[in-house]
C-alpha cells in the first residue's frame, strides 16, 4: 500500500493527513485481500521538492523518520511498515541509513525515495543503489515508480529486490482502456519479465 507521499508533497507541500488517519486505512485495507506491506509516510528530496517545503535534505529525512516512528506506534492490523530512505545525492542515502539507526535490522524490506525521476539517468539510479548495498549489503531494496528504462540496467535489477509502477495504469488510460484493470497489470509484469536488459558486468565488489 502506497502512502501517495509523491501526490501530496508535491501538489500541497506535506500530508492532509495525520498518521493516526493513515494507520486507519491501513488497518482498514489489511481485511481486504492479501495486503503485504504499506509504505511508511516519507518527504522526497528533489530539488523542486524542497524549494516547495523550504526544508533540507537532513529535515526531510528526519520528518520522514517520524512519521515512520509514530506509525509503528498505531494498529495497523498486523501489516509490515516499510521504512523509507530518502536524500539526492548517494551519500545522502548513508547518512539516512545512519540516521535510522538500529531501527532498520537485519535483512529489512527498505524503500529507497527519490528514484523516480532519475528513469532516463539510468547511473544516477545505480550510484545511489549501489552507495546504500555498499552501507547495508542486508537490506532488502524496493524501488518507487521504476520504469523499463532503469529495469534495462542488470545492475539495477540485481540491486533491487522488488520495484513498483503505475506505468501499465497510465498507457491503458492513455489508449482508452480500463486503467484499473488487474490484467494490464499482469501484462505489463509480463512485459518486464521477459524484457531484455544489460547484465550486470560489476557488482560493486560485494
Amino acid at each position: 500500500m502506497d502512502s501517495g507521499a509523491f501526490s501530496e508533497v508535491v501538489r500541497h507541500g506535506g500530508y492532509r493527513f495525520g498518521v493516526s488517519e493513515y494507520a486507519h486505512h491501513i488497518k482498514r485495507f489489511s481485511t481486504c485481500g492479501n495486503l503485504l506491506a504499506a509504505v511508511s509516510q516519507d518527504f522526497m528530496c528533489e530539488d523542486f521538492v524542497l524549494k516547495m517545503t523550504g526544508k533540507t535534505i537532513p529535515e526531510h529525512q528526519r520528518m520522514t523518520i517520524e512519521r515512520y516512528d509514530e506509525l509503528l506506534q498505531h494498529d495497523v492490523g498486523g501489516t509490515y511498515i516499510i521504512p523509507v530512505l530518502q536524500g539526492y545525492d548517494p551519500q545522502d542515502y548513508v547518512d539516512h541509513i545512519r540516521m535510522y539507526g538500529d531501527r532498520l535490522q537485519k535483512d529489512m524490506w527498505v524503500g529507497v525515495g527519490s528514484v523516480c525521476k532519475r528513469n532516463n539517468n539510468i547511473a544516477s539510479t545505480e550510484k545511489v543503489l549501489l552507495a546504500i548495498k555498499d552501507e547495508r549489503q542486508d537490506l532488502r531494496l524496493h524501488g518507487f515508480g521504476v520504469k523499463t528504462t532503469a529495469l534495462s540496467s542488470g545492475l539495477v535489477r540485481e540491486l533491487l529486490y522488488t520495484a513498483d509502477s503505475m506505468a501499465w495504469s497510465f498507457a491503458a488510460r492513455k489508449e482508452r482502456r480500463n486503467a484499473n484493470d488487474w490484467r494490464e497489470a499482469k501484462l505489463f509484469e509480463e512485459r518486464i519479465n521477459s524484457m531484455h536488459y544489460q547484465k550486470a558486468l560489476l557488482f560493486s565488489g560485494f
